[in-house]
């Protein structure tokens, strides 16, 4: 696989259906568990620590699913939807890196929200700093991460961790 520094929505897509990574390895869930459009940008330098970056963003319209049901006559986004999105970021890095196995989320330090998405934002992005990326029999990630909508940061999460795992048997 060649590795780019950004992704359109059709790749996402084939990353899902695993065709990008290859069978067995990290794959992005399909919608509507997908919480992005496309990522701007992605590199194993940079960032805070200098251990990589990952930019991507999320189109919101009215008639997203979650919506309709969260909350009845009082729509948001669910906040731990923004949350698996920047794990998914973070299992998206780790295949992009070359990493054997499939993502599983494995915690998180802090979570803060102050914000909300509602139906008449526009955008949502996502910007996480690499701070650990562990490239052994573990294969992990370690990064902090921030959620914008229509510009204003509205949710911070830091130490989030995924991994790859080749078995998955024992979760």
């Amino acid at each position: 696989m060649e590795q780019q520094s950004s992704y359109t929505k059709e790749e996402l897509l084939s990353s899902g259906r695993g065709e990008l990574f290859g069978p067995g390895n990290a794959q992005l869930p399909l919608p509507p568990m997908l919480m992005m459009d496309r990522i701007t940008h992605i590199s194993e330098e940079g960032g805070a620590y200098g251990k990589g970056l990952i930019k991507a963003e999320f189109d919101i319209n009215p008639d997203l699913w979650f919506f309709e049901c969260h909350f009845n006559e009082d729509p948001v986004m669910p906040g731990c939807l923004g949350v698996d999105a920047m794990w998914q970021l973070i299992g998206f890095f780790l295949g992009w890196t070359g990493g054997p196995g499939r993502g599983r989320a494995l915690g998180s330090g802090e979570i803060k929200f102050y914000g909300q998405v509602l139906p008449t934002a526009k955008k949502v992005e996502y910007v996480i700093d690499m701070k650990r990326v562990i490239k052994r029999k573990l294969y992990m990630g370690l990064g902090d991460a921030k959620m914008y909508v229509d510009g204003r940061e509205i949710y911070s999460a830091t130490d989030l961790k995924v991994g790859l795992f080749t078995n998955t048997d024992s979760f």
